[in-house]
Parts: structure tokens; C-alpha cells; sequence
């Protein structure tokens, strides 16, 4: 990233009120491109222990797109983003989106702003080359009670805003209790949806989180057309002892999962397809991810 540009990041006054000279449909028009990847917590034990080595052996078989759940002090799985960037590089490999949960410490409700935190971590995505800056989780401090969240969801917007003027956009990734929390009558997921506005804040669907919830994947896709840029493609499985479900390689389980990817190809503005599976049955994470991917490309994708 150019110096002017980190400069330009670090003053998110400036940041936000340049997004108006931006067009409105920026990350349509740079990034129209469907693609297949692997979130890297798939295979967290073996990045924690080797990262290069499981790099290169997602690589052989065949991702080219990773999307990351591990940046701790401005680093990727112990890398700085230039440095990270090259071995993606160099393996042919991009990271198109990662995973920061945004919370408390980086916006500073007094001033109004977004602390340097946020802003290191929408510089290092920048860096990175992702489309996406996802934030997976949504303390519960800032969602007890309706006016609270409302007000995070106007920092979502701004979040949206500083990611546009960097070239991507900000999104969110839902686990359960979006879909069992609920506030002014209202659950949560719908709180979210209604009030960020879709040109600044896109939603990654993970459909294999709400499986256990009773919510149907399909009819949420149907209510939100569009607003599903990126999905987390996950099948789901009873877990041994009967009592709750976890996940499984791709087709194994009982999620619809087939079903759900292709609406939201066709309905849900999905361009991002990640896999991810976060238990295995007793099969190496590394073997499973490649079933995955395998699966994935004889439904077409």
C-alpha cells in the first residue's frame, strides 16, 4: 500500500468523506468475480503449527482463495500483511476476505470514531488486496437492548464507509443467536438486515450456524435477496451422542447444503463461496478440506 494511502486510512475523517466521490457501485464493478475458498479455521490446528506447509498443500490441492481467521497486532497468522500477501503470492493463492471481530475497543463511542485498531485492520486488509472485511461476532454488551444495537448498527454503516474508501466493503457473519435473540419483538439477524444499508454492509451467510436453530436457510435467502455477497458453504451432521449437530464434509450431512449454495448463486448477490467445516469425525482437517473442495466442484463450483 502506498504511503499517501496509509496516510489516508489513518485519518478516518477524511477516509469517511471521501467515500461520496466514490461510485456507488465500486465493488460491483471491481470484483464481479464468483470464486471458491477455504476458511483457513477450517484447518486452524495445522496453520497454528505449520502455516506454510498446510498453505502449500491447500495450493496442491487446488484453492486459490483462503480467507483468513487469525490477525493478532496488525499480523496474519504471524505474518505482516506485505509478508503474507507474498507467500499467498507465490503459491498463486488470494485472500479475498478474513475474519476481525469489531468491537468495543475499536470505536470509541465518546469521539464518535473508529480507533487506530480498526483502522490497522482496514489498512492490513487494503494491504492484503481483500474485497471483504468481515467481523464474525457481535458482543452481547452492545445488543441488550434495541437502542444499544441500533446505534452499533449505525457504526456497521460507518465500518461500511471506511472500508469503501479503501476499495472494499465491511460485512458480518452470523453464528446462532441471531436467530434466537431477540429485541423489540424483533430477532436480531432482522434488527441487522433492516437497518445496515446493503451498498456499505454485506452479509456472509453461514448456513451451517443456524442449522440447529430451526430457521430455514432457504426462506431467509428468499426474504433477503441480494444481500448475500459471500456464504459460508457448511454441512451439518447429529453429533455422536445424538443431542446437537456439528460439521461434516460436504454432502455428508443432513443441512440441504446443495440446495442452499445454489440460491444463493442465483438469488442471494452470493459471489464468495468459502467452505468451512469445524469438526471432522475423526478424518485429518487437512484431507477434509480437500473432500470439500472436491465436492464443490462437482456441483459446479
Amino acid at each position: 500500500m502506498h504511503s499517501s494511502r496509509r496516510s489516508f486510512l489513518k485519518n478516518s475523517g477524511l477516509a469517511l468523506a471521501a467515500t461520496t466521490l466514490l461510485p456507488r457501485n465500486l465493488f460491483a464493478e471491481s470484483n464481479a468475480k464468483m470464486l471458491t475458498g477455504v476458511q483457513l479455521y477450517s484447518v486452524r490446528a495445522a496453520m497454528g503449527k505449520d502455516p506454510l506447509g498446510t498453505l502449500k498443500a491447500l495450493a496442491e490441492m487446488g484453492y486459490k482463495y483462503v480467507e483468513h481467521a487469525n490477525y493478532v497486532n496488525r499480523k496474519f497468522y504471524g505474518y505482516t500483511a506485505k509478508e503474507f500477501k507474498k507467500i499467498l503470492n507465490d503459491l498463486g493463492m488470494q485472500m479475498p476476505s478474513g475474519h476481525t471481530v469489531m468491537g468495543k475497543t475499536h470505536w470509541d463511542a465518546g469521539k464518535k470514531q473508529f480507533t487506530d485498531l480498526w483502522k490497522y485492520t482496514v489498512e492490513d486488509a487494503a494491504e492484503m488486496g481483500q474485497e471483504l472485511v468481515i467481523s464474525p461476532w457481535l458482543d452481547a454488551d452492545l445488543r441488550k437492548t434495541y437502542d444499544e444495537m441500533l446505534a452499533y448498527m449505525d457504526v456497521f454503516n460507518k465500518s461500511g464507509e471506511l472500508c469503501k474508501a479503501a476499495g472494499m466493503r465491511f460485512g458480518y457473519h452470523n453464528h446462532d443467536f441471531e436467530f434466537t435473540a431477540t429485541l423489540n419483538g424483533q430477532k436480531v439477524y432482522d434488527i441487522i438486515l433492516k437497518n445496515t444499508d446493503p451498498n456499505l454492509v454485506v452479509q456472509q451467510l453461514d448456513m451451517g450456524n443456524l442449522y440447529h436453530t430451526g430457521e430455514n436457510a432457504l426462506e431467509i435467502v428468499n426474504n433477503y435477496p441480494g444481500r448475500f455477497v459471500s456464504v459460508h458453504v457448511k454441512d451439518e451432521i447429529k453429533t455422536a451422542d445424538g443431542k446437537s449437530y456439528e460439521s461434516t464434509i460436504l454432502g455428508k450431512g443432513v443441512a440441504n447444503t446443495k440446495a442452499i449454495t445454489d440460491l444463493c448463486k442465483t438469488k442471494g448477490g452470493t459471489l464468495h463461496f468459502i467452505i468451512e467445516q469445524e469438526a471432522y469425525q475423526g478424518i485429518d482437517p487437512v484431507e477434509c478440506v480437500k473432500q470439500d473442495l472436491a465436492v464443490m466442484k462437482q456441483w459446479g463450483y
